[in-house]
């Protein structure tokens, strides 16, 4: 009697071949709940997609590392993607020729600022040194922070999950912010972005116009070079 054996679902789950539907059928979603919310920048698609696959993996049962490893050709053609942004770049050179002066002034300072209180706030609520200097490199894209936190002995995986919530937030409140605030120029609205919030602030502000766009996204750039020389050598320096 021939035994046939029973069809393994949790390596189909966690395989490409239901990974990547699954990320592309959430930001599809989120991309129309944006559009029927009348572009409500708390449904913005970056934002409730990322909640919508948390909510499948949870419910499904599929650990983060092997929805990462099936999703994983995603990850690798958003970091080719970015390669688009000097397209805007291009197109705004006259204005960032024009502000590479206080555009690198504000970056030194975001840089100093951006660090210290995050680990002021962590320092001040108890946290142990590994969290804060996991929590250190949270305003620059994922690629450049997990790399900073492993060299200064913060857990990567950790700063990940920072990283995302910082650009989360950043991209929801920014423009409500602005609005309070009364801030209506561009190229601050994009530096602010791009120096707090990083990738996901700078899909955001692409959103907005051009010039935001561009300047998000040069501002991001700068501040992941900035951090990453300089943070290790602060780290020694208070160690």
């Amino acid at each position: 009697m021939n035994e046939t054996t029973p069809f393994d679902y949790t390596e189909l789950l966690a395989s490409p071949l239901f990974c990547i539907p699954l990320t592309l059928v959430a930001y599809l979603i989120g991309t129309r709940l944006y559009s029927l919310s009348g572009k409500n920048t708390f449904l913005q698609p970056v934002v409730s997609g990322i909640l919508l696959v948390m909510v499948a993996i949870t419910l499904l049962d599929i650990p983060y590392d092997h929805y990462f490893r099936g999703a994983e050709i995603i990850h690798f053609l958003l970091s080719t993607a970015t390669v688009a942004l000097a397209i805007p770049l291009y197109h705004n050179i006259k204005y960032i020729r024009e502000n590479v002066r206080p555009l690198l002034i504000t970056l030194f300072m975001s840089g100093i600022v951006a660090c210290f209180t995050a680990v002021a706030i962590a320092w001040l609520l108890g946290a142990s040194q590994e969290i804060m200097l996991s929590l250190a490199p949270k305003s620059i894209t994922t690629p450049f922070a997990m790399g900073v936190a492993e060299s200064i002995g913060g857990y990567p995986p950790l700063t990940a999950g920072f990283v995302i919530f910082t650009g989360i937030v950043v991209a929801v409140s920014a423009t409500p912010i602005f609005k309070w605030l009364n801030i209506n120029d561009p190229i601050i609205q994009g530096s602010a972005m791009g120096m707090v919030g990083h990738g996901i602030a700078t899909a955001r502000a692409l959103e907005l116009n051009s010039k935001t766009g561009a300047f998000s996204a040069l501002s991001m750039g700068l501040m992941g070079v900035y951090t990453s020389i300089c943070l290790p050598y602060a780290v020694r320096l208070f160690n």
